[in-house]
C-alpha cells in the first residue's frame, strides 16, 4: 500500500517557505493527541450527522464524492466507506477500483492514526471482494496524508462530514499560522484552528453539496467568529443546527460543548434547530427524519441567520426580551462604563508570588486580586502581587535603573524567555503578556470570574490589580454598587446565557465581548429615588427589593420578570 503526502502540492503553493511549513507540518503528525486537538466522535453521532447530510445507503453513493478533512481513527470515514459499499449493495453493483475511485477522500496529518485507519478500510474493502491490489489502489486513491489546511484537490464534494481538530493558535508553529493567515480570510482575532476548516471545506463543496460538522459552536457567537458567519449568511445555506450541550457526543469529555451544523452550497434559506437529543441510534435516525423534512414538527424551532453579529439561533422568551431591550437601551460601554481583562503575564509561576516576599524594587509590584480572593462574594486578599516591568506611560522600564528587578528576572531569565511573547520581543524579553496599567489598583471596579455558573460579580473598592481569569467593569458615571444591584438581579446572566458558549459542568463564559452586550439605562437617566433604591439593596444585599427595583429600572411585565427569575 502506498502513502499519498502533499509535498509536491505544497511546493507548487510556495517554495521559499517550504521548508519552515513543513517542518512545522511534521512536527504535528507526530504530535500527541492533546497536541492535534484530537476529539473521537461516538458512531451513532456519525450516522446521525451521515443521515442529515443525505449520505445514505438508499440513495446512488457511487454517484456522490465525500471528503473528510481529518480522519483520525476513521469515526467518519470508516462509516461512509461501509455505506457506499451498502449502497452498491442495494442496487447488486460490484464494488470495484475503477468505479470507485473518486467516491472518498480522507486526510489526516498524523502519522500512527493514518496507518491505523488505513489498514482498517483496506481490510473493509478485501472482505467485500475487491483483490487486494485493487483495494491498495483505491486507498492510494483515496487518503492523504498531510495537512487539510494545505492540501490541494482536482474536484470538488458534493458532501464533506467531520470532526475538525481543536487546537488554538498558540500550539501552531508560528510559519504555518502565517501560512494558514495567508490562504483564509475568516482567521480572525483567536479564532480556532476548526474555523478555516470549516470555510475551506464550504468553498470544496460542489453547487448543492452539503457539509455537516460536529465542532465547538463558539464561532456562531464569539467575537472571533464573525467572518465565517458571514461567509455562511451570505453565501450558504445553514440547513440544521443541533445543540448538544450536555450530551456525550463523544468518546471522551471536552470543555466546550459542541454542535452540529449542516450547511449547503445553496441559496439561504430557514434553520431548522433540535437542542440536546438523547444519544440513542433509535432517537436520532428519528431525528434526522424531522430535521430534514420541511414539514413543522413540535421538537423542531425554525429561524433564519444574517450577517453582522452573533446567532442566538433561539427563539425563546428570554431571547424576545433581550431584543427589547437592545432596542430601547444602550450597552453597558455606550453608559460610560469600561469593560476590561486582568494581566496575562505569560509565566504566572515567575510574576506572581506573596507580594511581602517579592523581591523587588516597592514600586515594581502591585497586589493582585485573584478568583480564589472573591469566592465569598467580597474581596479576602490572599497576599499575591505581580511583578510590574511597566512604567506609567506604558513602556518597560530600564532594568539598569532597577537593579533589584533585574535580578528577579534574570534568575528566571530561561522560563521568562521561552515564552512565545519574548521571542516576539527579544529587545522587550521580560514584558507581561498584557501590558500593565498601574493606575486601575486604585480605581474601584468590579470583578467577575471568566467562568462561572451564575453571574458572581463582586465590589472591589480600589486596591488590587486584577488577573487575567477576572474580567472587571469600571465607570466615572455609573454607581458600582448600584450597577452589582441590576447586573447580580439576573440582567448579566439573561444576555451571556443569551450570547454565551457553554463549557464542561455548564458553565458559562462571562467575557468582555458578552458582557458588553449587557444593555443598562444611563446612570443619569434613572430617577433619583430608583438610585437611592439600588443603592440600599446593594448594602443590604436583599434578593425580593433588588428584584423590584431592577424591575422598575427595566420596566419589567410580570412575564419578562418570570423570565429573569427562572
Amino acid at each position: 500500500m502506498r502513502v499519498s503526502t502533499q509535498k509536491g502540492q505544497l511546493a507548487q503553493s510556495f517554495l521559499p517557505g517550504l521548508s519552515r511549513v513543513q517542518s512545522a507540518v511534521d512536527e504535528l503528525a507526530e504530535a500527541k493527541t492533546d497536541d492535534r486537538g484530537a476529539i473521537f466522535t461516538r458512531r451513532e453521532v456519525v450516522d446521525f450527522i451521515l443521515d442529515l447530510a443525505g449520505y445514505s445507503v438508499d440513495k446512488p453513493l457511487q454517484d456522490f464524492r465525500l471528503l473528510e478533512p481529518s480522519f483520525g481513527h476513521g469515526d467518519f470515514l470508516i462509516p461512509a466507506v461501509e455505506r457506499l459499499i451498502a449502497s452498491l449493495a442495494r442496487q447488486n453493483l460490484r464494488p470495484t477500483a475503477a468505479l470507485l475511485k473518486d467516491n472518498i477522500r480522507g486526510v489526516e496529518l498524523h502519522v500512527a492514526s493514518f496507518g491505523k485507519t488505513a489498514g482498517e478500510v483496506r481490510d473493509i474493502l478485501i472482505r467485500n471482494g475487491l483483490l487486494e491490489s485493487d483495494a491498495n489502489d483505491l486507498l492510494d486513491a483515496w487518503l492523504v496524508r498531510g495537512d487539510f489546511l494545505l492540501t490541494l484537490f482536482g474536484h470538488s464534494f458534493t458532501h464533506i462530514v467531520g470532526n475538525p481538530p481543536y487546537i488554538r493558535q498558540e500550539m501552531v508553529p508560528d510559519a504555518l499560522m502565517a501560512e494558514y493567515r495567508r490562504r483564509f480570510e475568516t482567521i480572525y482575532d483567536r479564532a480556532d484552528i476548526y474555523v478555516p476548516f470549516i470555510e475551506y471545506s464550504l468553498k470544496l463543496l460542489d453547487e448543492g453539496g452539503v457539509l455537516g460538522f460536529i465542532c465547538a459552536d463558539r464561532w456562531m457567537k464569539n467575537r472571533y467568529g464573525g467572518p465565517l458567519r458571514d461567509l455562511v449568511a451570505g453565501e450558504y445555506h445553514l440547513r440544521t443546527y443541533v445543540d448538544m450541550i450536555n450530551t456525550d457526543a463523544f468518546h471522551s469529555e471536552v470543555i466546550a460543548y459542541p454542535a452540529i451544523t449542516v450547511i449547503a452550497r445553496e441559496p439561504s434559506g430557514p434553520t431548522r434547530i433540535a437542542k440536546q437529543p438523547e444519544i440513542d441510534a433509535r432517537t436520532l435516525a428519528q431525528l434526522s427524519q424531522a430535521l430534514t423534512q420541511d414539514a413543522p414538527h413540535g421538537d423542531i424551532l425554525q429561524t433564519t441567520v444574517s450577517a453582522g453579529g452573533p446567532w442566538t439561533l433561539d427563539e425563546s422568551e428570554a431571547l424576545t426580551l433581550i431584543r427589547r431591550l437592545e432596542a430601547e437601551l444602550p450597552t453597558l460601554e455606550e453608559t460610560g462604563c469600561k469593560v476590561g481583562i486582568g494581566v496575562a503575564t505569560g509565566a504566572d509561576s515567575v510574576y506572581i508570588a506573596p507580594f511581602d516576599t517579592l523581591d523587588v524594587e516597592s514600586d515594581r509590584k502591585l497586589p493582585l486580586a485573584m478568583t480564589k480572593d472573591i469566592q465569598s462574594g467580597v474581596v479576602e486578599w490572599r497576599g499575591l502581587g505581580v511583578v510590574n516591568p511597566f512604567d506609567e506611560s506604558g513602556k518597560l522600564v530600564s532594568l539598569s535603573d532597577y537593579p533589584k528587578l533585574r535580578d528577579y528576572l534574570e534568575r528566571h531569565g530561561d522560563a521568562i524567555r521561552k515564552r512565545h511573547v519574548s521571542k516576539k520581543n527579544p529587545n522587550g524579553w521580560y514584558r507581561t503578556i498584557d501590558r500593565i496599567y498601574p493606575e486601575l489598583v486604585t480605581i474601584p471596579k468590579l470583578l467577575i470570574p471568566d467562568i462561572k455558573g451564575d453571574a458572581h460579580i463582586v465590589y472591589e473598592e480600589g486596591k488590587f490589580y486584577p488577573h487575567h481569569n477576572l474580567y472587571y467593569i469600571v465607570s466615572d458615571d455609573w454607581d458600582l454598587q448600584a450597577l452589582r444591584s441590576v447586573l447580580t438581579s439576573g440582567i448579566a446572566r439573561l444576555f451571556i446565557e443569551a450570547y454565551s458558549t457553554r463549557m464542561h459542568g455548564n458553565c458559562l463564559r462571562f467575557q468582555a465581548q458578552y458582557l458588553r452586550r449587557i444593555r443598562v439605562p444611563r446612570w443619569a437617566d434613572v430617577p433619583k429615588d430608583l438610585r437611592r433604591q439600588l443603592r440600599a439593596v446593594a448594602e443590604k444585599d436583599d434578593v425580593a427589593a433588588r428584584e423590584d427595583a431592577v424591575s422598575r429600572l427595566y420596566s419589567l411585565s410580570p412575564s419578562e420578570r418570570a423570565t429573569i427569575r427562572k
